[in-house]
């Protein structure tokens, strides 16, 4: 986590306590969504970690998915030279608009992040570039409290459409965040650890409980830093190839290698061809693939792929 610099302004005066949530509502005439995934965050030392974790200058155009209160938002837009905030609930609008206030590094989006499970939003991705241009910025970044059920193909798809993410600072389900710095063996370990850590460097910087939100959630929750490395992208190479591979491959994670690529999703192969490759390989037939490392699921996506 990146401290503050003295010659960086302070953060804004905190206002979403619980109580200054449940007034804004009140005059609002809103209610949380459950079907949303809208759960506030009101622990103020936990914005200001998000905040100083994703470690923001004037260069940085920040997304964020999410807008809800704009509570984040507008801390966002005090260190960041930019910020696209994203939020499906129009309702919010006036509600985000009010705590934002009148900023003219700050574009809203009111809309889904996703255009389908496999594909962003354009027009989200659209509002980021202009505002970025606008305030020339040169540096990306995704900053959000996001909701559960699109953490995993936002943060995928981001991986796989953008190679120019300095790094992402989400506060994700903490069953997301096991998956996501998983290692191989361990019962978390799956396709979204191997892809993520593909492409990138993972930390989980703070496990965050229920209490913490309002509405309380029933799990735990943590802010996780990922940073896209360079180097393991250019070593993956087409990465939305590899995303592919890694799905059809997990399809039936508790078959072993020889049953998952013989009953391919694409077209069955012959096992005598799947396991002269696997010799090839050196990759013993009958292990799971959550046994493998990254290196080996490279391997078997430019033999299999």
């Amino acid at each position: 986590m990146a401290p503050a610099t003295p010659d960086q302004p302070p953060l804004p005066s905190p206002r979403q306590t619980l109580s200054y949530l449940r007034g804004l509502f009140d005059a609002h005439g809103l209610q949380a969504k459950s079907k949303l995934g809208q759960n506030f965050l009101i622990d103020l030392n936990l914005l200001e970690l998000i905040v100083r974790t994703a470690d923001l200058g004037q260069a940085d155009a920040v997304l964020e998915v999410g807008t809800g209160t704009g509570s984040l938002t507008a801390q966002l837009a005090t260190w960041a030279g930019a910020v696209c905030t994203v939020e499906i609930d129009s309702t919010l609008a006036p509600v985000a608009r009010d705590v934002v206030g009148e900023r003219h590094n700050v574009r809203f989006v009111f809309g889904d992040c996703l255009e389908s499970k496999n594909t962003l939003n354009p027009d989200m991705l659209t509002a980021w570039d202009e505002i970025a241009a606008a305030r020339h910025c040169t540096r990306r970044k995704l900053v959000a409290n996001l909701p559960y059920s699109i953490a995993t193909p936002l943060v995928s798809n981001l991986l796989i459409t953008r190679d120019d993410i300095e790094r992402m600072v989400i506060m994700v389900q903490w069953e997301i965040a096991e998956r996501m710095r998983a290692v191989p063996g361990t019962k978390d370990y799956n396709a979204l650890s191997v892809l993520v850590q593909a492409v990138a460097d993972v930390e989980v910087v703070r496990k965050v409980l229920p209490v913490n939100f309002h509405p309380r959630p029933k799990v735990d929750s943590a802010v996780v830093l990922i940073k896209p490395n360079p180097e393991k992208r250019a070593k993956v190479g087409d990465v939305k190839k590899f995303r592919t591979f890694l799905r059809d491959l997990y399809v039936h994670r508790r078959k072993n290698l020889r049953a998952a690529l013989s009953g391919w999703p694409q077209g069955r192969r012959d096992k005598a061809e799947v396991d002269a490759k696997l010799a090839e390989l050196g990759i013993d037939p009958t292990v799971r693939s959550e046994a493998l490392d990254i290196e080996q699921h490279l391997r078997l996506c430019a033999a299999f792929g």
